[in-house]
Order: C-alpha cells, then sequence, then structure tokens
C-alpha cells in the first residue's frame, strides 16, 4: 500500500481506499517511493484519472507523484485546481469564476493561471509546510466547502455536515448555531464556489 491519498486538510496519507480524481504536485518520492516532501512546486493541480490512453506506473523513479482524491471536493480544500490539460473545460470554468468571485486580487482573463497558484499556495499552507484555516459562520458557506470540528473534516452540502474517511461521506449532521468554524478549503476558493463552480462531491 503507497502513501499517495490525500485528505481534506492535504496530508498524503496510506489507505486502500481509491479514489476518484489524480492530482500532482511534483516529485515527492525517493526510489523506494516513500513520500519525503509534501510537495516539490506550487502548481497544485487535480486530473482525471485516464486522459489519451496514457499509461503510467505509480511511483515510478524520477517522476512526478501521482496523488489521489476521494472527490474533488477534497482536492479543492486540499488546495488543488482543475488541470489545464486533461481537464480544460473545467480549469478554464474553474480560473473564469475565481477571477468572478476574487475581484479584490486585481487580476484578469489575461493573468496566467500561475499567477493564480502563487496566491493558491499562500492560502494553503503557511511558510511552516502546516495548513491555512481561517474561521467564518458555516452558514455562509457554499456546498463543497470542508470544514474541521474537533480535528475531523466535513463536508458542507445542502445545509448539511458530511464526515469525510477516505472511503466515502457518513454521519450526516445539521450545521451548528451560532459561532464560527474552522474553514479547509482555501477562501480564494471558496469565492469561486460563491461564483458559480460546483465542485464534484461523492455525495
Amino acid at each position: 500500500m503507497l502513501q499517495n491519498r490525500v485528505d481534506p486538510f492535504g496530508n498524503i496519507i496510506k489507505t486502500a481506499a481509491r479514489g476518484l480524481f489524480m492530482g500532482n504536485r511534483g516529485l515527492l518520492h525517493n526510489e523506494h517511493q516513500e513520500i519525503i516532501r509534501s510537495y516539490k512546486i506550487k502548481t497544485w493541480i487535480t486530473c482525471v484519472l485516464a486522459f489519451k490512453n496514457r499509461r503510467r506506473t505509480v511511483m515510478a523513479p524520477n517522476r512526478y507523484t501521482e496523488l489521489f482524491f476521494m472527490d474533488e471536493a477534497t482536492s479543492f480544500a486540499a488546495g488543488h485546481r482543475p488541470c489545464f490539460e486533461c481537464r480544460k473545460a473545467a480549469a478554464q470554468q474553474f480560473k473564469s469564476l475565481w477571477l468572478q468571485g476574487n475581484p479584490g486580487k486585481g487580476l484578469n482573463e489575461k493573468t496566467l493561471i500561475g499567477e493564480i497558484d502563487k496566491i493558491l499556495h499562500t492560502e494553503r499552507i503557511d511558510k511552516h509546510n502546516l495548513k491555512v484555516t481561517y474561521k467564518e459562520n458555516p452558514q455562509a458557506l457554499p456546498d463543497g466547502t470542508f470544514v474541521s470540528i474537533e480535528g475531523a473534516p466535513y463536508l458542507l452540502k445542502k445545509g448539511l455536515l458530511y464526515l469525510w474517511s477516505p472511503f466515502g461521506y457518513a454521519t450526516e449532521m445539521h450545521l451548528p448555531e451560532g459561532g464560527k468554524l474552522s474553514v479547509l478549503t482555501p477562501p480564494s476558493i471558496v469565492n469561486t464556489f460563491r461564483a458559480g463552480y460546483i465542485p464534484q462531491m461523492a455525495i
């Protein structure tokens, strides 16, 4: 069992569960297929599992590390965004709605996606490579957003919270009344959801 699955906190974990999407942060493993870093590049993308009949050996020497996500909402919570090669339509929609949802960033349609990646990088991890979170009223959050309750990740959808696991969602619960929760999904991505991007959710 390889350490190549990603949870909503962005951690790379070992699990027998399979994912619906693949991701890339660069070369993270050594010759023994062991994870030795959490990222190599600031372009964190989410890809389809199959594209143009390409075949890859997972964690091959000196090749980027294939990461896997339970669903797209999980990948967004971890700080990834759609790939412009294998998910071009989703990537274009994401960029357009990201710009619409984040007008204060001063970017426009001519801005290269790399500039958005730089902003996402500051929103997902800090200088100590720790997950960046922030507090917000859950009533104001859009569907597809992840929050943390007592250290566990929950997906918000249609006014309910669902406990995440590598194998799927469980433990449906209503939003708590009053107060704020720690949000795992980066703020500019949450704004993208508000602007109309609907992430794929395995529920």
